[in-house]
Formats: C-alpha cells, sequence, structure tokens
C-alpha cells in the first residue's frame, strides 16, 4: 500500500512531511492546492494549473505516488522524479511548490497543512480503487473549485496515437492554421478552431502569474524556395509575431536551443535546467551578481528583476520530424508541443517552425541578434547523417549540455514503455470508450519501429 493511500491515515509530524514547511502555516484563499498523476506531461496537465494559478497568488501542486496510482488506477508511464518535484511540475512557470507523495484521495488535513484554503480540479470526475470520488471531503468542507477540462487533449488520446499508429494530428502549417485558412473542417469550423487555438498560445505564453504578458512567441518563415534540411537555409527569413512578450533585458545573453520537444518529459526539461545552470555559473564568472549599482538595479526592477539569460526556444514541424523520426513521430503536433514549451519556466520565447538546420544566415538575422551561445543536449532519438549545428561551431557559440539522469528519457522511450504495458493501456481506453489497438496493429507499430530503426543504422554507417 502506498504512502498517502487511504484518507483517514495518520497525519505526518513535524519532520515527516515530504516538503517543508514542517509546521503548518496560515491558511488562506490566495493560496490554491491542485493534484494528480501529472503522468507523462500534456498540455492538459499544464492549463489546469494555468487556470487554478489565476485564482491566487501562490499555486502548490501535490504530485500522487507510484505506489498510490498503482493501487487506485494502474501503473504510471512515469516515474515520481519524472512527474513531479524533480522535473515536469516543478518545471510549470505557474507551480510555486510541488508536494510529492501526496494522497490520492485529497485530505483535508495535508491542504491545511500547506496554507491552502481551496482545492482546484477539473469538471471531470475522478475516483479511487473504492469508486468514491477523491475530492469528497474537500466538497464536503465547502473548499472545492471546479475549473475547465483542456479540450482536444489527454494522457488517453496520446497513448491512442501510439498503439494505432495514426497521424491525423499532425498540422501541415501552423500559421495557416491559426489564421483559419488550413486544417479540418469547413471555414467556419477552421475560423473558430483558429480562434480558440489563439486565444490558448496567447494564454500559455503569460507570465507566473497567468495573468500578464510573458513569452514572446513567433513563427518563422523561409522566404526564398524550401531547401533540405542538410543543407541549411542561407536565407534569413521572415517572422511573423504569434504573440508578443518581453524581450531581452540589457545584459542578458541570448541562449538559442531547437528540437521536436515531443512528448515533452524529463529528458527534455532537465537540459533545458542544465542550460540555466550553465548560463548561471558563467554569469557568476564575468560579474553579473557583483554588487554594483547595475546589478542592484537589475534586481530593483520590475517585477522583482531579471536574471542572465534569455532563452529562445526554436520548434521544428511536424513534417520535419516525421522525416527524420518515421513512423508517426511527433506523437504530439507542433501546437501541442510549443503549449508545453511555452509552460516551462526556463523559456523565454518560442520560434515555431524553426529550421531543423539553423544556418549562419538564420542564426545571425534572428530578431534578438546573434546569439551569445547554441546549446545541444546528448540525445539519441534522432541519429543524423551531418551536423546541424556546423554554422553555431564555426561562430565559436556552440555549447553542449553533457549526460544527466534523465537523457534517455524521449518520446521513443515513452512509446516503448507503453508498448511494454500495452495490455494494460488497452483496458484502460476500454473503460474510456476508445478504441483498442489489438495485437495486429500493434505489430504493425513495433515493425515500423523496427523499419525506423533500421534506416537510422544506415543513416549513421553513411555519414
Amino acid at each position: 500500500m502506498g504512502m498517502t493511500n487511504l484518507a483517514t491515515e495518520e497525519v505526518p509530524k513535524p519532520g515527516e512531511w515530504p516538503v517543508d514547511p514542517q509546521h503548518d502555516i496560515a491558511v488562506t484563499e490566495d493560496r490554491i492546492w491542485i493534484d494528480g498523476c501529472f503522468d507523462f506531461t500534456h498540455h492538459g496537465h499544464a492549463g489546469a494549473m494555468l487556470q487554478a494559478r489565476r485564482l491566487g497568488k501562490e499555486l502548490v501542486v501535490g504530485v500522487h505516488s507510484d505506489e498510490d496510482i498503482l493501487d487506485n488506477k494502474g501503473p504510471t508511464v512515469m516515474t515520481l522524479a519524472e512527474r513531479g518535484s524533480v522535473s515536469a511540475v516543478d518545471a510549470c512557470r505557474w507551480s510555486t511548490i510541488s508536494i510529492p507523495h501526496a494522497p490520492y484521495v485529497t485530505s483535508l488535513p495535508w491542504i491545511s497543512h500547506y496554507g491552502c484554503h481551496y482545492v482546484v480540479h477539473g469538471d471531470d470526475i475522478t475516483s479511487d480503487s473504492g469508486g468514491e470520488d477523491c475530492y469528497r471531503y474537500v466538497k464536503a468542507a465547502k473548499r472545492f473549485l471546479v475549473v475547465k477540462r483542456t479540450p482536444g487533449i489527454s494522457t488517453t488520446d496520446l497513448v491512442g496515437r501510439m498503439l494505432l499508429c495514426t497521424k491525423n494530428h499532425f498540422i501541415r502549417s501552423l500559421t495557416r492554421t491559426l489564421s483559419g485558412d488550413d486544417g479540418p473542417g469547413s471555414q467556419v469550423e477552421r475560423s473558430d478552431a483558429a480562434k480558440e487555438m489563439a486565444q490558448r498560445v496567447r494564454d500559455y505564453a503569460s507570465d507566473e502569474t497567468g495573468l500578464q504578458p510573458g513569452s514572446l512567441v513567433l513563427s518563422y518563415a523561409e522566404t526564398g524556395p524550401a531547401q533540405e534540411a542538410s543543407m541549411g537555409t542561407q536565407d534569413p527569413g521572415s517572422y511573423t509575431t504569434v504573440v508578443d512578450g518581453a524581450l531581452p533585458k540589457p545584459g542578458q545573453r541570448i541562449v538559442y536551443l531547437d528540437g521536436g520537444f515531443d512528448l515533452f518529459s524529463s529528458g527534455h526539461i532537465e537540459f533545458l535546467r542544465q542550460v540555466v545552470k550553465a548560463e548561471e555559473a558563467f554569469a557568476r564568472q564575468t560579474g553579473w551578481y557583483d554588487d554594483t549599482p547595475t546589478q542592484k538595479e537589475r534586481l530593483a526592477g520590475n517585477n522583482g528583476g531579471y536574471g542572465p539569460t534569455y532563452i529562445v526556444a526554436g520548434i521544428h514541424d511536424d513534417e520535419v520530424i516525421n522525416h527524420w523520426k518515421g513512423v508517426n513521430y511527433p506523437i504530439m503536433n507542433i501546437f501541442e508541443r510549443g503549449l508545453l514549451v511555452l509552460q516551462c519556466r526556463y523559456i523565454h520565447a518560442v520560434i515555431f517552425s524553426a529550421p531543423f538546420t539553423p544556418s549562419k544566415a538564420y542564426l545571425c538575422n534572428l530578431p534578438f541578434g546573434t546569439p551569445h551561445a547554441v546549446y545541444h543536449g546528448p540525445t539519441t532519438f534522432m541519429p543524423l547523417t551531418y551536423d546541424p549545428y556546423i554554422a553555431a561551431r564555426d561562430l565559436g557559440i556552440y555549447r553542449e549540455i553533457g549526460n544527466h539522469d534523465f537523457q534517455n528519457v524521449n518520446a521513443g522511450e515513452i512509446v516503448q514503455r507503453i508498448l511494454r504495458s500495452r495490455q494494460m493501456y488497452e483496458e484502460r481506453q476500454k473503460k474510456k470508450g476508445q478504441k483498442a489497438a489489438g495485437e495486429e496493429a500493434v505489430r504493425r507499430r513495433e515493425n515500423m519501429e523496427k523499419e525506423a530503426a533500421a534506416l537510422e543504422k544506415e543513416r549513421a554507417m553513411n555519414r
């Protein structure tokens, strides 16, 4: 039995709480509690946290243990460290603090201990292993608030894409989709979908309060003929502003990094955290934090000042990722992946449809100017026949992040975990009314993965 499975179990004593404080603090309506499994991250999780954060000034996020989820729901895809306090939840810009081992049945003593008056949850019903409402105690105490569930995305949806190898989630052109000129349905339906998507991008680009503008969002397009990814465009391209946001502040270093960020996971998040850590170390070496009038002015600025680094994330199109990885990757389309990158506290700007190969023309003509550094991390998910970062190396701005604890956690690894637990996930699909993949579909997925792996091996041999 997990640490916090029963609502009636003994309340932790001082020194036993999973996260400080160890003594009860004053309860306030400005401190909001939200909890959940937060198994492999999708933008619905972030959307719930955003809505909850907007209801107060601090957001406490309870994360259930692997054991409690197993007892009540079934095995998780991601471990507690990957889901919670080390990774996904703590990386969300609207999360103030995460509480691992939070009870599966939300406990009044727990939320009161951490000073939260209200608990927030979506408008769906969550039950424990006995079929009872997990929020029955906080509802009875009238300390429960409901927010809207994010439509069009769920763990069940994503598992279905993996098992059925579908590609109908791909977006051909995000710019045209956001303008209502592309996508399924009639012109009216496309226009309505475009407005909803554009609003969601604005929401996810908000600051840590969820109420004010935050990250800058741009969309890139080549102005000349499309070129092979391996060539790298020599055209500086053009940019469309999707959402206005904060620009780099005086003295900040511009850092550029890019990727697919599919199934945005602990591997991506730890890479970003290591980039921030490396830039912090560089800032200390170069006097950013010295006790000078300039630094005092930075620290006393609006919203508590600003840090030494402005991180720009380029996100590749669906067809680009599929070209290299095959099967039906990316599992998440560029819109879904972009929302997850935007909600990450380490990111200051996003460029949709960024080129796979950041050429000199591209890097030197970024709207922020040539970056001070271009970072890349340890990855074997997408082996290439060439080095996409030659231009960054030639400019002397290429940097690498070394090995870390989550370096092997990527979309491919997550899909393999799902396949290994296929039977359990198919049962979950059936309970939720989703079509089961069946043996034939799963074999097709496995064969496609093998073919993709063989192609990657062949490419590597031809390098």
